[in-house]
């Protein structure tokens, strides 16, 4: 089921510029992130939602999206802006000089702290080589440490509350907002998640996630007792109410926190999870938006030569590429064919009234210089549909390679052309998501397909297929690539020549 709502008033637009790729799948879908920054950013969401008492719930206000997440500077200047610490623990000696030294390093470089005072640390560790141990395994779980990023944008493991925390730019020491990590897709999964038909069983997991790590109760022992200043933030657009795409994405989360794994094993699954829904999010509602069907993934696992398979597993990635591009073209020719658009045609002052009813959609052109042409309205559509399409491009249009990609759907091995092959990351995740009990492997094909649109075996790929691209042996050698994968994985046995099953380890450990 979709239901649109109604899109923000051109006065509430978060930014001033154009906002077509916004319309149709929201403010904003943002190529320049990953899998885990994005779960982080959710999770910074969840917590400032849970912390207010209304978890997965929109309470029937869609927009503005409204929260205030924590920024915890005390324990990121601890963690990320003190490269001392490890010096002055192994040099050894005195510990009372040894916290005289890092104290004043610290007071004299921490950044974005209400009061530069660290003595209260001294009070709660019974030596400094203890806490210079401790914020060591702190940093040590820190997310894409490998990534060269400043120290403000630097991201501890989430093991509970205390370990969450907005995306900041310092600048002489003032705390800004930053967007660069966190461009707004972890708050479009929120809302996703807030209106999915798993909103309420996803809940007590969620509050669940936020309390009772013990190393999260260590960072808390590395903040002080204040009241920290939050921002409120949240400026994020989701145009439906419903969707398939939000109960998918729903019930596949639910199926890996229903499995009681512990943090470092479920956050991996979940983090690719929320990459691809978001993937098959943009290319549905794009295949919506141009009048085709879902997008289906012809996807290859990998051959150690070139096969039918992986010609066909391009041809699909590089058809599916071009559709969110054609849903931005198909809504600028809506509007050129919508009723208001046809009487401003046959109106006194034509160009005039166009003109009025594009600043009140997509708020352009935003002023002169967007467009100097003629004063024509096909010529000022044309040059709309020209600066939708080259805005589009800058971002929006790579979510598909960059979630592909990240998620594990995307790569080039084997080939100088990106196309699907799923990584064994991917394939974990939708098996923990799918498998409860062991699955008959023909049976597990065709809930990829159903569900995802994954085209992987044989009678998948004769029904997703033309007859003339469709080779049933190619399919039958890629399904059972796909076989010997999943039992190198441990998650499948061959009972006997007829009879092979995927089945999901995990879910049996925790009963």
């Amino acid at each position: 089921m979709l239901e649109t709502l109604s899109p923000p008033p051109v006065s509430d637009h978060p930014r001033n510029d154009m906002w077509v790729d916004e319309q149709i799948w929201g403010h904003r879908l943002w190529d320049s992130t990953s899998p885990w920054l994005i779960f982080l950013e959710f999770l910074g969401v969840a917590e400032a939602c849970e912390r207010e008492g209304r978890l997965l719930d929109d309470a029937g206000v869609p927009y503005p999206l409204r929260y205030k997440p924590a920024r915890r500077m005390y324990a990121r200047n601890i963690l990320y802006n003190g490269e001392s610490l490890g010096r002055i623990a192994t040099r050894g000696g005195n510990d009372t000089a040894a916290w005289d030294e890092w104290i004043a390093t610290m007071n004299e470089r921490a950044q974005g702290v209400p009061t530069r005072d660290f003595s209260y640390l001294r009070k709660r560790f019974s030596s400094f080589r203890d806490f210079a141990s401790l914020i060591t395994m702190l940093r040590s779980s820190t997310i894409e440490s490998g990534s060269n990023k400043r120290w403000s944008s630097r991201f501890v493991f989430p093991f509970g509350r205390h370990a969450l925390y907005e995306d900041l730019n310092l600048v002489k020491g003032n705390a800004s907002r930053e967007y660069i990590n966190f461009g707004l897709p972890g708050e479009l999964v929120y809302q996703m998640l807030c209106r999915s038909s798993a909103a309420e069983a996803l809940r007590p997991h969620l509050a669940k996630a936020f309390d009772g790590d013990p190393c999260d109760r260590l960072l808390e022992l590395i903040e002080p007792k204040y009241e920290e200043d939050r921002q409120t933030r949240g400026n994020s657009y989701l145009p439906y109410a419903r969707h398939q795409c939000f109960d998918d994405l729903g019930r596949d989360w639910l199926a890996v926190f229903e499995l009681g794994l512990p943090r470092f094993d479920a956050y991996p699954h979940l983090a690719t999870l929320a990459a691809f829904h978001l993937l098959r999010y943009q290319l549905v509602v794009a295949s919506s938006a141009c009048g085709r069907e879902a997008p289906t993934f012809v996807s290859e696992v990998v051959a150690p030569r070139k096969t039918l398979v992986r010609e066909l597993s391009v041809a699909s990635y590089q058809r599916n590429n071009t559709l969110p591009e054609r849903s931005v073209e198909a809504y600028v020719s809506a509007i050129g064919s919508s009723p208001e658009w046809v009487a401003a045609l046959k109106g006194e002052a034509p160009f005039t009234d166009c003109r009025r009813i594009l600043v009140e959609r997509v708020r352009w052109p935003a002023s002169d210089d967007d467009y100097d042409g003629p004063h024509d309205p096909e010529m000022l559509l044309a040059e709309f549909r020209r600066a939708a399409v080259n805005r589009h491009r800058n971002h929006v249009a790579n979510v598909h390679r960059s979630y592909g990609i990240g998620a594990g759907l995307v790569s080039k091995r084997g080939t100088t052309r990106l196309r699907y092959a799923p990584t064994d990351s991917i394939l974990k995740a939708l098996i923990l998501a799918n498998v409860s009990t062991r699955m008959d492997f023909m049976e597990f094909l065709a809930l990829l397909y159903d569900r995802y649109g994954l085209v992987l075996g044989e009678r998948e790929a004769e029904r997703a297929l033309d007859p003339d691209e469709f080779d049933k042996k190619a399919f039958q050698a890629n399904s059972g690539r796909l076989e010997r994968r999943l039992r190198t994985l441990g998650m499948l046995r061959r009972l006997s020549d007829a009879c092979a099953y995927v089945g999901n380890p995990l879910a049996r450990i925790v009963r």
